[in-house]
């Protein structure tokens, strides 16, 4: 890939990251709820689900998806009814003041934070039609694709997990301070479910 190229993809790559969406709403709760340095396995479980969405664009069966209203719609609907299961859930959290159990609550096992990443971005067909319309512009059929493939690929994933990890979870350590306290806490928690169920019905109603 020319350099010039790849500066226009990292350029690219960048603003896409920095657009607020689900997995950004994640990864500042996994840091406010478990840590900066443990949000990143919800970080890593969303560069997951953003690798499957290249290698199903790669193989042409995101053509299928984004042409499928079918298909699409039960994507669509699958992923948003999740986000509003994670944003009931935090509803549902009782504040404590107890700080054993403030400090248990960043013994979330890393392998839940990185599972609820990974659905988190797999189940938007959003990401998919838009990996379907970006990709291509980055991509020259001439030459060997496997190659542009990996390069697209990683420059994506590095990209995402900079600004996922170094900006929205530290971002989120401003406001730690609020977990120290029931009330606290209780604000946190619905604003964070309130930002999941809104994020779903933005999935769900927007075409």
């Amino acid at each position: 890939m020319q350099l010039s190229l790849w500066l226009a993809l990292a350029g690219a790559s960048v603003l896409i990251s920095f657009t607020p969406g689900a997995g950004a709403i994640n990864t500042m709760n996994n840091a406010l709820n478990s840590g900066f340095r443990r949000s990143i396995w919800g970080v890593l479980g969303q560069q997951v689900a953003l690798v499957v969405h290249v290698i199903i664009v790669a193989l042409g069966v995101g053509v299928l998806v984004a042409g499928s209203p079918v298909i699409f719609n039960i994507i669509r609907y699958a992923g948003a009814a999740y986000l509003v299961i994670l944003g009931i859930r935090l509803f549902l959290v009782k504040p404590t003041a107890d700080r054993n159990a403030i400090a248990a609550l960043g013994r979330v096992p890393a392998w839940s934070m990185f599972r609820r990443g990974l659905w988190v971005n797999l189940l938007n067909p959003k990401a998919l039609v838009f990996f379907l319309a970006f990709m291509p512009q980055f991509i020259r059929p001439e030459l060997p694709l496997l190659p542009q493939y990996v390069v697209l690929t990683v420059t994506v994933v590095m990209i995402d997990i900079v600004v996922m990890w170094l900006f929205f979870a530290a971002a989120a350590q401003s406001f730690q301070r609020f977990t120290n306290t029931p009330r606290g806490q209780k604000i946190l928690n619905r604003t964070f479910g309130s930002l999941f169920v809104g994020v779903a019905i933005l999935l769900a109603l927007i075409h």
